[in-house]
Parts: C-alpha cells; sequence; structure tokens
C-alpha cells in the first residue's frame, strides 16, 4: 500500500461526495402525477343519495300509468274490497294520504291478478325461486359437498379431485346410486 498522500485523499474525498447518492433528492411520487378527478363518497353520502332515488322512482311510479287499475272482471279483485283512508283524525279529508294509500293498494291489486300463484318477486323478496339458468348453476362434489368439476363417466358422481374418485371407483356396487338419489339424479327404469 502506498503512502498516504493528502493531495490523493482529497481527491478521493471529492470523489466519494461527487458519487454519493442520498444526497440525490428522489421525489415519492412521480413528477407528472395528478389527483384523480372522481371524488370518494362515504357511507352516509351513498346512503342518502340512494333514498332520494327511491323516492323519485315511487313519486313517478305514483304519477305514472302503472297505477291506473285493470278493468274488474268476473274473478278478479275489485277496489271497493278495501277501502283507503281518506279522512284524518278531526275528520277532514287527507286526499294527498288517500292517494298515496290507492295508488299502492291498486299496483298490489293488479300484481296480484296478473299473478296468482307464487310470492311476488322483488329486489328484496328472499322468497323467490333460484336462478334455473344453467350459466349458473354451480356443480359440487357428491362427496364431500366441495365444488365439483369433473364428473366420473361410469357412476356420473361430480367430484373434486382425484383423491376423492379414487375413493369412488373404491365404492361397493349400489352406493353410488344411493349418491345420486340424494342429488335427485338417480335413473329410473319403467
Amino acid at each position: 500500500m502506498p503512502p498516504p498522500n493528502p493531495a490523493n485523499d482529497e481527491a478521493h474525498q471529492q470523489l466519494l461526495i461527487q458519487l454519493d447518492i442520498s444526497q440525490i433528492h428522489k421525489p415519492f411520487r412521480n413528477p407528472h402525477w395528478k389527483p384523480s378527478q372522481r371524488r370518494n363518497k362515504n357511507l352516509k353520502q351513498i346512503i342518502s343519495e340512494n333514498a332520494r332515488k327511491e323516492a323519485s322512482v315511487l313519486a313517478t311510479q305514483a304519477n305514472s300509468g302503472a297505477t291506473t287499475p285493470f278493468p274488474a272482471t268476473s274473478g278478479g279483485v275489485t277496489t271497493e274490497q278495501s277501502q283507503t283512508p281518506t279522512e284524518s283524525a278531526g275528520g277532514a279529508p287527507n286526499l294527498e294520504k288517500a292517494s298515496q294509500n290507492l295508488s299502492t293498494l291498486v299496483l298490489e291489486k293488479n300484481a296480484r291478478t296478473m299473478f296468482p300463484s307464487g310470492p311476488a318477486v322483488t329486489y328484496t323478496n328472499i322468497e323467490s325461486a333460484p336462478s334455473l339458468n344453467p350459466a349458473q348453476q354451480q356443480h359440487y362434489c357428491d362427496i364431500t359437498g366441495l365444488p365439483g368439476p369433473y364428473t366420473d363417466p361410469k357412476t356420473r358422481l361430480r367430484y373434486h379431485d382425484k383423491e376423492i374418485f379414487k375413493v369412488i371407483r373404491s365404492l361397493a356396487q349400489g352406493v353410488p346410486e344411493h349418491y345420486l338419489e340424494a342429488r335427485g339424479a338417480q335413473v329410473i327404469l319403467k
């Protein structure tokens, strides 16, 4: 190692300062970044907007032709069967309340006459029937209940993976029919 030279040390120190990357300013964000123009809403704002939309739909529905009753038929329900309250507590007529109640009653009765059997299917009705669209039906494994994308061609049982396939192939004779019967896919010969 050569003896230390003060001029050489000074040049070396200058070179280290020049190459030091910790002194270079690096902004956190890209200099071309701009905030998005979309305004985020809190939950209270979303709920109030939804309530306003529903109120406007009800108001337009009350003024539309959908509230007009169908002509009365011999088997149909007429509006005379239930009276709409038109008087307030003091005996004075309350036409606004009566018209709102009347439009609601007419809508319900029209729906009953058009669709007499089964529950009315609405967005909030839990009693609505399941979808019969084949694209939305998912198949499940007959053994485990997990999603079953595969079907055994011999027994027609659905299975999840190759381990379940081995179990299906090791089942005794007659057992796969019980699984198919539980699913409602058994073959009935006449």
